[in-house]
């Protein structure tokens, strides 16, 4: 988990490189069709059944729709706001799950979990209060953008957890999002200029980096991990993904961080640890 945490992380310095030589729609898509092409492969060697009827194709492109959503928000909020700032906002997303599940799906919240959110939503706000790791005035459009993607990933999660997709093979369910959303970004590409800047081999090997190793190793790595250990137990290491995420925009990209980005990191990680706390089981 601490390595999948790493890469996760690392998953924006690549992402940020790969807008130095493509297109950010032009990344979104190439991601997901390279990632979905090796995972469908895999599934192929493995024998892992996809195409049976099995009630989830509506849910599933729905969930396609909005994680690619999702990936082109992050991608264009990068051209704008830094690594650092773009990870904290994003990995707020399971705060917006909770929510999102105590209103739509009946799960209610406990007072620490109220209390983790209050923690994480300070921590969002000092991210926009952060006037000295700003890149430039525009920052401001990267960070509501990256802040949106957060939103869309949360709700991405309800779908699946309201539909069919909840029982669904994880592959599938990880080939619905990539093949949809593929598709669905196509018509979108040129919008943020030419498709190929400059393919330089940093560039590249950053997109490669993406495709190959983050969407097609790291996620069918994650649902192994899901299907051998408990899941309160992998949540836990939420928190390190925008830890990661900041430390490698300052070390790799020289980003500036101020005490207001280690702060505001501080507080969604101790907002994702209360929140990820198991109840305690009572006594008798």
């Amino acid at each position: 988990m601490i390595g999948l945490t790493f890469s996760w992380g690392l998953n924006g310095v690549a992402a940020k490189l790969a807008n130095t030589g493509y297109d950010p729609i032009f990344v979104s898509i190439a991601r997901s069709a390279i990632g979905g092409a090796l995972v469908l492969v895999w599934c192929m060697l493995r024998g892992i059944r996809l195409f049976d009827r099995d009630g989830t194709l509506f849910a599933g492109v729905v969930a396609g729709l909005l994680f690619g959503g999702e990936f082109v928000l992050i991608f264009i909020g990068l051209e704008y706001t830094t690594v650092a700032r773009s990870s904290l906002l994003v990995n707020s997303m399971p705060f917006w799950v909770l929510i999102g599940a105590h209103f739509l799906l009946g799960e209610h919240m406990s007072a620490r979990k109220w209390a983790g959110l209050v923690l994480a939503f300070a921590g969002v706000v000092l991210v926009f209060s952060d006037k000295l790791s700003l890149p430039s005035p525009d920052a401001i459009t990267g960070d509501i953008l990256s802040l949106g993607a957060g939103i869309l990933w949360a709700l991405t999660t309800l779908v699946i957890k309201r539909s069919k997709l909840a029982s669904a093979k994880p592959e599938k369910v990880l080939l619905y999002q990539l093949a949809v959303s593929a598709a669905a970004t196509m018509p979108l590409l040129g919008i943020a200029g030419p498709a190929i800047r400059d393919a330089n081999l940093v560039a590249t090997g950053a997109l490669m980096f993406q495709a190959v190793y983050v969407v097609a190793f790291t996620y069918v790595v994650w649902f192994w991990l899901m299907a051998r250990y408990p899941a309160a137990g992998l949540s836990s290491f939420a928190f390190l993904t925008p830890a990661f995420g900041v430390l490698c925009g300052g070390v790799i990209l020289g980003e500036p961080l101020s005490w207001r980005i280690f702060a505001a990191l501080a507080l969604i990680a101790a907002g994702l640890i209360i929140v990820n706390r198991p109840s305690r089981a009572p006594t008798h």
